[in-house]
């Protein structure tokens, strides 16, 4: 990529397929934006590019390039396969290009550590009191989380797209039974732009994990279109 290409990208503004930052002063959280490419057909990440677009580029290059390297090792799961170019702007100073390749591994997730608090038992009066012990009341665990890209943000992706992302791609032809749950879901698709699993459940009757597995190989039958939102994804007859 060259300067004038750069510039053009950086000029487009952020979207489904372009991300701006600074800095990378938290390359752990910079991470879900490059889980959220490889997870929605890829993208490119700018290092020294602010949010209104002013390309400032980096002074110290090598650095931010070594550690949101270590941070996408570290923390994304399956590995991300991702080129790395470096695009001088002079006075010394250049923008990192992160070109995040569409995958065929998906999901990819973030590992990131999760504070599990211990409950603690108050012992009976017969016990007798026992020496507190500070490191035992909490411990860290790892949690996986999966994020996806919608407009120019990333988002967590609920389960029903988890399990979209992972069966998206199989070769194998999707079938389904059109039964009664099936017609009133239509019947209410029929009345109203969207579902929800919450609605589905309700509308049909059924449990809200069988509505959830329900939408998901519907949407894989290419029945549905899913759309994905921070709060609640809804669920549209495919265009």
């Amino acid at each position: 990529m060259d300067y004038k290409t750069l510039r053009e990208l950086v000029r487009q503004g952020e979207g489904k397929h372009i991300e701006f930052k600074l800095k990378t002063n938290h390359p752990e959280k910079i991470v879900r934006e490059i889980v959220a490419f490889a997870n929605s057909g890829g993208g490119y990440l700018f290092i020294g590019v602010g949010d209104d677009r002013s390309i400032k580029g980096l002074k110290y290059a090598d650095e931010d390039e070594y550690l949101l390297v270590r941070a996408i090792e570290k923390y994304c799961s399956p590995g991300i396969e991702y080129e790395i170019e470096r695009i001088p702007i002079g006075e010394e100073r250049d923008v990192l290009v992160f070109t995040i390749l569409p995958s065929p591994k998906r999901p990819h997730y973030v590992l990131q550590p999760a504070e599990v608090t211990v409950a603690t038992v108050k012992p009976s009066p017969k016990t007798p009191p026992q020496k507190s012990n500070k490191n035992a009341s909490s411990s860290t665990n790892l949690v996986k989380k999966t994020y996806i890209r919608v407009a120019d943000r990333s988002i967590q992706a609920s389960w029903e797209m988890r399990e979209i992302l992972r069966r998206q791609d199989d070769d194998r032809n999707v079938k389904f039974q059109y039964g009664d749950k099936e017609r009133k879901l239509m019947q209410h698709l029929d009345q109203h732009q969207s579902v929800t699993v919450a609605d589905f459940a309700s509308v049909a009757g059924i449990s809200r994990n069988i509505a959830s597995k329900t939408l998901v190989l519907l949407v894989l039958a290419n029945v549905l279109d899913v759309h994905p939102d921070e709060t609640v994804d809804r669920f549209t007859v495919h265009a």
